[in-house]
């Protein structure tokens, strides 16, 4: 079959528009500003009852806020924080090595132990430990299965807080372990063959290439981790401990003043916890520098940037305006024939 001239005629396209000529209409994202109004307004109205609603009674929250109760508390937790944080990430990271090591035993205890604390409430943990005392009198050093030459009672030796570090530190390297081993794991094995190579310890491939690459995949975690044991801390009012949650229903048990002293609390953890996303972003903005060369700018360095502009602004705005020198017709340019 044969097309004729008429049907393999294709018509041509139109001559395309000048595009200066062509109206430019704005996207229009209605569902965007209702969404945006919708949250302005919730927003509004949850201010407004703040400041509003008596029952916060605000002048109980600034009467206690910063006493001397309160500010002993937050002490406290920040004690059993940065015990357990320390002595747990150093246990875990210990854990991560065995879970990684070639030795079967050494395999099993990492991967029982993380099972058993990853498997047992906190709360649970840190009871056990407080009555640590019905289970062993007495604790002592020796021969295994034999004599023992010097032994302690168990509650003097240990004690309230002392059981609390232990079972937030036993609860914390459980999953401080995971953090490391998955941080570990994200290097490449390529670098460890090159530095056996090269004759480098092990020891020191472990210290000097695997963990400041690992930090970059640790640190969030860590981070993330670290705030959520602050606030766990409030577990250990189970034990009469008086960390900031414990003080805050001791004092509304007197007064009866639950919602200003339970906001006393939230306001605490709060500053405390953005305290540390603070540290957090900084530490890891550290170890992101082989990484990343060109990061972006803080918000200090975005603030002073925009500081610097806006005085060079004024600067240009009080500077005096010369007027151009007017020239006649028949005056030559400065510095030409």
């Amino acid at each position: 079959m044969t097309l004729t001239s008429d049907a393999a005629t294709v018509p041509a396209a139109p001559p395309a528009a000048d595009p200066a000529a062509l109206q430019v209409v704005p996207a229009r994202h209605p569902a965007r500003w209702v969404a945006a109004a919708a949250v302005t307004v919730l927003v509004a109205q949850f201010a407004h009852g703040l400041a509003t609603n008596p029952v916060w009674e605000w002048g109980v929250f600034g009467d206690y806020v910063l006493s001397d109760t309160i500010v002993q508390a937050v002490w406290v937790t920040l004690q059993l924080t940065a015990y357990a944080s320390v002595l747990g990430f150093l246990l875990g990271t210990v854990l991560a090595f065995m879970r990684l090591s070639r030795s079967p035993l050494l395999q099993t205890v990492a991967w029982t132990y993380i099972w058993v604390f990853r498997s047992i409430p906190m709360i649970v943990q840190l009871v056990f430990w407080f009555n640590l005392s019905a289970l062993y009198e007495r604790l002592g050093l020796g021969i295994p299965f034999g004599p023992v030459f010097w032994s302690v009672d168990s509650d003097s030796l240990i004690g309230t807080i002392g059981a609390a570090v232990i079972g937030l530190t036993l609860h914390q390297a459980a999953y401080a372990a995971e953090i490391v081993r998955g941080g570990v794991v994200s290097v490449d094995g390529g670098q460890l063959e090159a530095a056996a190579a090269l004759g480098i310890p092990r020891l020191r491939q472990i210290r000097r290439i695997v963990l400041p690459q690992a930090m970059r995949a640790i640190l969030p975690t860590a981070g993330n981790e670290i705030i959520g044991l602050l606030k766990g801390t409030s577990v250990v009012s189970v034990m009469a401990i008086g960390e900031l949650f414990y003080q805050a229903q001791v004092i509304y048990g007197r007064n009866g003043r639950v919602i200003p002293l339970l906001l006393v609390a939230t306001a605490w953890y709060v500053v405390l916890t953005s305290v540390l996303s603070v540290v957090q972003y900084y530490v890891e903005r550290r170890f992101a520098r082989g990484a990343d060369r060109t990061p972006p700018l803080t918000p200090l360095q975005r603030a002073r940037r925009s500081l610097r502009a806006l005085r060079a602004a004024a600067a240009r705005r009080d500077r005096p305006v010369v007027p151009l020198k007017t020239l006649h017709p028949a005056e030559p340019l400065e510095g030409t024939r």
